[in-house]
């Protein structure tokens, strides 16, 4: 039998089950491909918050990693959780010759508000990390923090895009989720442009969003799908997922990863 394509996610856990690898490895299966992953620390979370945050050793990752990679192969990577210059300087590295697409999602703050990203990490995102890039995925946080830019906008989008690219990243997906009306994204490698609109759904449980469109595309480019269109399929596939996303707790609950075989079934 032919193995499906292989993507390995490299971030942290959310026991919750919404975002992290356990987001990263259920998008993975959903579309079809084989999910395998570098953890990067350990979180204690659930609907409310983050009640605490473990950071695994650089050895630990670096082992977790070459095991993955050098006897089981990867078609596509797609990073999240780093929250130290430490670990990002060590992943960075790991990706230096990896040859083949890598899909970075700067994960800085969860949906609750709490920091996962230490401040002295964000010039070895900028300076390390993100050269790495085929594409990089911030949300109006993230964008924020790593160029100063507030968005208010989809002219400050471009703006955005046009600061982040200078990191390095082939292209940059700037999320506008947060914006009030449509969910309007914009993806550019500097010289073609695509805004990627859909409908806003009325529902809070919106929990590893971020996590789970990273990792769509991530999908789409082990199978051999050019940046613009994985994006396209994602976007898709995560407003469905948002449509779809269900209580859990007190607080806010995850987007639906497998709406497809709920809908299906």
């Amino acid at each position: 039998m032919t193995a499906p394509p292989r993507v390995l996610t490299v971030a942290g856990s959310d026991s919750g089950g919404g975002a992290g690898i356990q987001a990263d490895l259920k998008t993975m299966l959903a579309l079809g491909a084989h999910g395998m992953s570098v953890l990067t620390a350990v979180t204690a979370q659930n609907s409310v918050g983050v009640q605490g945050a473990w950071e695994l050793p650089e050895e630990a990752v670096r082992a977790q990693y070459r095991s993955v990679v050098d006897d089981i192969g990867v078609q596509a990577v797609k990073t999240g959780m780093l929250s130290s210059p430490g670990l990002v300087a060590t992943v960075a590295e790991l990706l230096s010759d990896v040859g083949v697409p890598v899909v970075v999602d700067p994960v800085s703050v969860s949906k609750h508000g709490d920091r996962l990203l230490a401040d002295d990490a964000l010039d070895a995102v900028r300076t390390l990390l993100l050269p790495r890039a085929t594409v990089a995925t911030p949300n109006l946080d993230e964008v924020a923090q790593l160029t100063g830019v507030k968005v208010d906008g989809e002219t400050g989008m471009r703006r955005a895009a046009g600061l982040l690219l200078a990191f390095g990243p082939r292209w940059v997906l700037v999320k506008g989720g947060h914006l009030p009306g449509e969910a309007v994204d914009l993806l550019t490698d500097g010289t073609a442009e695509h805004w990627l609109r859909a409908p806003r759904h009325d529902n809070r449980h919106t929990h590893g969003t971020g996590c789970t469109l990273a990792s769509a595309v991530a999908v789409g480019l082990a199978e051999g799908l050019e940046v613009p269109e994985a994006v396209r399929r994602a976007k898709e596939y995560v407003t469905a997922a948002i449509e779809a996303g269900f209580a859990l707790g007190a607080g806010i609950g995850p987007v639906d990863h497998g709406w497809r075989l709920r809908r299906e079934g």
